[in-house]
Protein backbone atom coordinates (compact mmCIF):
# COMPACT_ATOMS: atom_id res chain seq x y z
CA UNK A 1 0.00 0.00 0.00
CA UNK A 2 1.51 3.71 -0.71
CA UNK A 3 2.88 5.48 2.08
CA UNK A 4 2.90 9.56 2.07
CA UNK A 5 5.93 10.78 3.52
CA UNK A 6 7.50 14.08 4.65
CA UNK A 7 10.71 14.70 1.90
CA UNK A 8 14.42 13.35 3.45
CA UNK A 9 17.65 13.46 1.82
CA UNK A 10 17.28 9.84 1.05
CA UNK A 11 14.32 10.18 -1.45
CA UNK A 12 16.47 11.86 -3.81
CA UNK A 13 17.22 9.11 -6.51
CA UNK A 14 13.62 8.19 -6.45
CA UNK A 15 12.47 11.87 -6.74
CA UNK A 16 14.74 12.34 -9.62
CA UNK A 17 14.10 8.85 -11.30
CA UNK A 18 10.05 10.11 -11.32
CA UNK A 19 10.34 13.27 -12.40
CA UNK A 20 12.86 11.41 -15.52
CA UNK A 21 10.36 8.98 -16.10
CA UNK A 22 7.26 10.88 -15.98
CA UNK A 23 8.75 13.97 -17.96
CA UNK A 24 6.37 13.84 -21.21
CA UNK A 25 3.62 12.40 -19.74
CA UNK A 26 3.77 15.65 -17.31
CA UNK A 27 4.75 18.13 -20.04
CA UNK A 28 1.08 17.07 -21.59
CA UNK A 29 -0.61 18.97 -18.81
CA UNK A 30 1.97 21.02 -17.05
CA UNK A 31 5.07 23.05 -18.41
CA UNK A 32 8.20 21.61 -18.63
CA UNK A 33 10.80 21.95 -16.16
CA UNK A 34 13.11 22.11 -18.73
CA UNK A 35 16.48 20.41 -19.28
CA UNK A 36 18.22 22.56 -15.86
CA UNK A 37 15.84 21.14 -13.84
CA UNK A 38 17.48 17.43 -14.43
CA UNK A 39 21.11 18.95 -14.43
CA UNK A 40 20.73 20.93 -11.84
CA UNK A 41 18.54 18.46 -9.85
CA UNK A 42 21.02 17.72 -6.86
CA UNK A 43 21.47 21.40 -5.61
CA UNK A 44 17.68 22.29 -6.61
CA UNK A 45 16.69 18.80 -4.43
CA UNK A 46 19.21 20.70 -1.22
CA UNK A 47 17.02 23.88 -1.72
CA UNK A 48 13.99 22.11 -1.71
CA UNK A 49 14.91 20.46 1.81
CA UNK A 50 16.62 23.82 2.89
CA UNK A 51 13.45 25.55 2.06
CA UNK A 52 11.32 22.79 4.28
CA UNK A 53 13.80 22.94 7.43
CA UNK A 54 13.38 27.04 7.32
CA UNK A 55 9.75 26.20 7.49
CA UNK A 56 8.14 28.25 4.02
CA UNK A 57 6.99 24.70 2.51
CA UNK A 58 6.48 21.11 3.43
CA UNK A 59 6.87 18.72 1.05
CA UNK A 60 5.84 15.31 0.34
CA UNK A 61 6.64 11.83 -1.59
CA UNK A 62 3.95 9.17 -2.32
CA UNK A 63 6.48 5.64 -1.98
CA UNK A 64 4.96 2.70 -2.98
CA UNK A 65 6.72 -1.09 -1.77
CA UNK A 66 9.33 -0.62 -3.24
CA UNK A 67 10.30 3.18 -2.44
CA UNK A 68 9.93 3.86 -5.78
CA UNK A 69 7.54 7.55 -5.72
CA UNK A 70 4.93 6.84 -7.04
CA UNK A 71 3.74 11.27 -6.83
CA UNK A 72 4.89 14.16 -5.27
CA UNK A 73 2.52 16.56 -2.99
CA UNK A 74 3.41 19.75 -1.57
CA UNK A 75 2.38 22.78 0.78
CA UNK A 76 4.42 25.97 -0.05
CA UNK A 77 3.71 29.57 0.42
CA UNK A 78 2.92 29.05 4.00
CA UNK A 79 1.52 32.13 5.24
CA UNK A 80 -0.49 32.61 8.63
CA UNK A 81 -2.27 29.52 8.29
CA UNK A 82 -2.67 29.35 4.34
CA UNK A 83 -0.55 27.07 2.08
CA UNK A 84 -0.42 26.38 -1.76
CA UNK A 85 -1.18 22.88 -3.06
CA UNK A 86 0.57 20.97 -5.78
CA UNK A 87 1.04 17.46 -7.15
CA UNK A 88 1.75 15.31 -9.34
CA UNK A 89 1.44 11.67 -10.07
CA UNK A 90 2.96 8.99 -11.84
CA UNK A 91 1.11 7.86 -15.41
CA UNK A 92 1.94 4.13 -14.26
CA UNK A 93 -0.30 5.31 -11.19
CA UNK A 94 -2.98 7.54 -12.21
CA UNK A 95 -6.61 6.66 -12.83
CA UNK A 96 -6.84 4.49 -9.95
CA UNK A 97 -7.85 7.30 -7.15
CA UNK A 98 -4.28 7.56 -5.47
CA UNK A 99 -4.56 11.02 -6.48
CA UNK A 100 -7.80 12.10 -4.71
CA UNK A 101 -7.07 9.44 -2.05
CA UNK A 102 -3.79 10.97 -1.39
CA UNK A 103 -4.66 14.92 -1.57
CA UNK A 104 -7.24 13.95 1.30
CA UNK A 105 -4.55 12.97 3.25
CA UNK A 106 -2.76 15.79 2.67
CA UNK A 107 -5.36 18.26 3.47
CA UNK A 108 -5.72 16.18 7.03
CA UNK A 109 -2.03 16.55 7.94
CA UNK A 110 -2.44 20.46 6.53
CA UNK A 111 -4.87 20.44 9.56
CA UNK A 112 -3.77 18.29 12.13
CA UNK A 113 -0.15 18.35 12.12
CA UNK A 114 0.76 21.60 10.28
CA UNK A 115 -2.06 23.61 11.70
CA UNK A 116 -3.06 25.12 8.11
CA UNK A 117 -6.39 26.09 7.88
CA UNK A 118 -6.84 27.11 4.04
CA UNK A 119 -5.27 25.19 1.03
CA UNK A 120 -5.28 26.49 -2.04
CA UNK A 121 -5.00 25.45 -5.28
CA UNK A 122 -5.11 26.56 -9.30
CA UNK A 123 -5.24 23.96 -12.59
CA UNK A 124 -5.40 24.67 -16.03
CA UNK A 125 -8.54 24.39 -17.59
CA UNK A 126 -7.91 21.89 -19.63
CA UNK A 127 -6.25 20.06 -16.87
CA UNK A 128 -9.75 17.90 -16.62
CA UNK A 129 -7.93 15.27 -14.46
CA UNK A 130 -6.82 17.63 -12.05
CA UNK A 131 -9.63 20.15 -11.70
CA UNK A 132 -11.70 16.65 -10.99
CA UNK A 133 -9.24 15.41 -8.46
CA UNK A 134 -9.38 18.90 -6.72
CA UNK A 135 -13.30 18.78 -6.53
CA UNK A 136 -13.60 15.35 -5.37
CA UNK A 137 -10.74 15.97 -2.72
CA UNK A 138 -13.51 18.65 -1.71
CA UNK A 139 -11.64 21.84 -3.03
CA UNK A 140 -14.22 24.01 -4.19
CA UNK A 141 -13.92 26.62 -7.18
CA UNK A 142 -13.31 30.31 -5.86
CA UNK A 143 -12.79 31.80 -9.61
CA UNK A 144 -10.78 32.32 -12.40
CA UNK A 145 -6.78 32.64 -12.73
CA UNK A 146 -3.52 32.23 -15.07
CA UNK A 147 -1.58 29.17 -14.97
CA UNK A 148 1.39 29.46 -16.31
CA UNK A 149 -0.13 32.13 -18.56
CA UNK A 150 -3.29 30.24 -19.58
CA UNK A 151 -6.21 30.11 -18.35
CA UNK A 152 -7.01 28.16 -15.44
CA UNK A 153 -9.42 27.94 -12.07
CA UNK A 154 -8.19 29.31 -8.36
CA UNK A 155 -9.80 26.65 -5.45
CA UNK A 156 -9.65 26.62 -1.64
CA UNK A 157 -10.29 23.85 1.03
CA UNK A 158 -10.98 24.86 4.52
CA UNK A 159 -9.10 22.69 6.91
CA UNK A 160 -12.07 22.65 8.98
CA UNK A 161 -13.97 20.07 6.60
CA UNK A 162 -11.71 17.42 7.13
CA UNK A 163 -13.74 15.02 9.18
CA UNK A 164 -16.32 15.00 6.57
CA UNK A 165 -14.16 13.18 4.05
Amino acid sequence: MPSLQRLRSDHAAAVLAFETVNRNYFAASVTDRGDEFFVEFPERFGELLAEQAAGACIFHVLVDQDDEVLGRFNLYDLDGGTAEVGYRVAERAAGRGLATSTLRELCQLAAKQYGIGTLKAAARDENVASRRVLVKAGFVSVGPTRVAGRPGTLYEFATDRTSAH
